[in-house]
């Protein structure tokens, strides 16, 4: 090696940072590695200063041998269970009124498509978890690529975003209710009942006690969308179905889709969710599988419902039964549209939480001051979801609204940034 440069056998260089090699996946066997990634840490401690070096490079929940409280838990197919329990939850229940508006050959298009998208993204945000390992959510990435102020916007963006679908979450348990009932007894009332309920399933601080019930949040949703397309097979045989829509407007169409990227959006919770596995390079498996389930879900579901319902779908799609059949699927539905939101509450809260104590022993320890900081952290949030919901009582404009402030952005375009950055300080993307 000279000046830092090593050449191949086959006498071809390699890129160098600070003296040492990285292919363009940035993996260099044995010592250099280490070497690396100190010199590089050091260097971005440098850059952003002292004042954001702990909370930045610290583990979030550091050293769980003997602590109290662990995190790091998760089997991979319990992962898989709380990403799918996430994404399969409002957004397939929009996706038959998207065919109904845009037409069944450009929305199953927009399905495929987007969702092999989503899947590579995906892929793209553990790449870069393994190149800086110490990233928790959207505010860490933010501090890798623009400093403390990246760290600021990121997070408040993605704690907004969150509380959004939360909100989302409130409105979809309030038209379920009314549904069941027969009567909008006040949708006011039923939307507190939700918070309620949310807020005590909310109080378990790991994924790891979220995911058990991930499993019956799968079960739920799988057996409400059954019932669905079970009772318009019987009750709408013969609707109008259209290949293509020449009648939508680009508004209308755009809104169309924001709904389908919404469908996808799970991609927020990601940093999270991988750090409290196990094993973080676990990680594709559960999103191989997410993917291939919702994916195969949200064609089969959409096409259905919109081949017996035409044009006259409703959203959520649960109500396009008769009236006895979309009470029981709004029954059945009742855990998905509650567990679903109690993980997007648990990832915003655990933004929170760990800004708050990072580093310090109330990340594993049962205090008075943790345990009163998560509940005050919890209610809060779910209050502001609740005022959101009674906002915008509308279910695809609340989604829309969504998409097109943040969904978009964090499911195609943040993950993209994050990969280049990582090829260019020649960070190692790949398991070691």
């Amino acid at each position: 090696m000279d000046d830092g440069r090593r050449e191949s056998s086959n006498g071809s260089r390699k890129r160098s940072v600070d003296g040492t090699e990285a292919s363009w996946l940035g993996a260099v066997p044995g010592e250099d590695i280490e070497k690396r990634r100190t010199t590089e840490s050091d260097r971005h401690n440098d850059h952003h200063g002292s004042k954001n070096q702990k909370p930045a490079h610290d583990d979030p929940f550091g050293d769980e041998t003997n602590a109290a409280v662990k995190y790091r838990t998760m089997h991979w197919w319990q992962g898989a269970m709380i990403m799918i329990a996430e994404t399969i939850s409002l957004g397939i229940l929009s996706l038959p009124s998207v065919l109904a508006n845009i037409g069944l050959v450009p929305g199953i298009i927009l399905l495929l498509s987007l969702g092999t998208i989503a899947t590579y993204t995906g892929y793209t945000i553990f790449q870069f978890k393994m190149a800086y390992p110490y990233v928790h959510n959207l505010a860490d990435v933010g501090e890798v690529m623009l400093g403390a102020v990246g760290r600021e916007v990121f997070g408040a963006a993605q704690t907004i975003f969150l509380v959004f679908i939360m909100g989302s979450h409130i409105l979809t348990f309030t038209i379920a209710m009314n549904a069941i009932t027969g009567h909008a007894t006040c949708t006011i009332v039923w939307g507190v009942v939700g918070v309620v309920i949310l807020f005590l399933f909310t109080l378990p601080r790991t994924l790891r006690k979220v995911s058990y019930l991930s499993i019956a949040s799968f079960i739920s949703i799988l057996s409400a969308i059954m019932i669905t397309m079970i009772g318009v097979g019987i009750t709408q045989p013969d609707p109008i179905i259209r290949a293509t829509v020449h009648t939508t407007t680009f508004a209308s169409a755009f809104a169309s889709t924001t709904n389908i990227i919404f469908a996808y959006a799970g991609h927020v919770a990601f940093f999270s969710f991988i750090s409290e596995l196990k094993n973080p390079k676990d990680f594709p498996k559960a999103l191989l599988l997410l993917q291939a389930c919702d994916m195969t879900l949200y064609l089969v579901v959409a096409a259905v419902i919109y081949r017996y319902c035409g044009a006259d779908v409703s959203s959520p799609a649960l109500g396009s039964a008769s009236l006895v059949v979309a009470k029981i699927a709004y029954g059945v539905a009742l855990p998905t549209i509650l567990i679903a939101g109690v993980i997007y509450a648990n990832v915003a809260a655990k933004y929170i939480y760990v800004r708050l104590f990072r580093g310090t022993r109330h990340m594993q320890e049962n205090t008075w001051l943790s345990f009163g900081s998560w509940v005050a952290i919890i209610l809060t949030l779910w209050v502001i979801a609740w005022v959101i919901a009674e906002s915008i009582p509308v279910f695809n404009d609340l989604n829309s609204l969504i998409t097109a402030l943040f969904a978009s952005w964090f499911t195609y375009g943040l993950s993209t940034l994050g990969y280049i950055l990582a090829l260019y300080e020649l960070r190692p993307m790949v398991p070691q």
